[in-house]
C-alpha cells in the first residue's frame, strides 16, 4: 500500500516571521539632524547623502551617507510610509507646502518677517 503525500499547508497558515535582529547603538554615536536629502542611484545601489541647510547658509555639509540595494530602499519606502500613516492616525495629516517645487521651498532665500500692521 503506497503512502499518500502529506497535504500542502494551507495558504491561509500564518508564518511566523524571523525574529528581528538586535541593533546595538554604540555609546558614542550622535545623533544627527537632517532637512535636506539628496538622493544618486547606480544600477546596484541607492545613495541617500543627509545634510542640514541653515537659513542664510549657501553650503550644506553632508553629515551622513547611507547606501542601500534597490531591495533594501524598496523595503525602507514600504517601512517609511508605514510609519507615516501611523503618525498622521495620532497627530493629523502632515501638510505639504504649496510651491511650485519642493525644492523652490527648501532653497528659497530667508525671508523678512512680517512687518507689523500699519494702524
Amino acid at each position: 500500500m503506497t503512502k499518500s503525500p502529506d497535504p500542502a499547508p494551507e495558504k491561509s497558515q500564518k508564518t511566523n516571521p524571523p525574529p528581528q535582529p538586535r541593533l546595538v547603538i554604540p555609546p558614542d554615536l550622535k545623533a544627527v539632524y537632517s532637512n535636506l536629502v539628496r538622493i544618486a542611484h547606480t544600477p546596484s545601489e541607492l545613495v541617500y547623502d543627509f545634510s542640514r541647510l541653515l537659513p542664510g547658509d549657501q553650503e550644506a555639509s553632508v553629515l551622513a551617507r547611507v547606501m542601500m540595494s534597490p531591495l533594501s530602499a524598496k523595503l525602507f519606502h514600504r517601512a517609511l510610509s508605514e510609519n507615516l500613516a501611523k503618525y498622521e492616525s495620532v497627530y493629523g495629516e502632515i501638510a505639504i507646502p504649496h510651491m511650485q517645487t519642493l525644492a523652490d521651498y527648501l532653497f528659497r532665500p530667508p525671508q523678512a518677517p512680517d512687518s507689523p500692521p500699519e494702524k
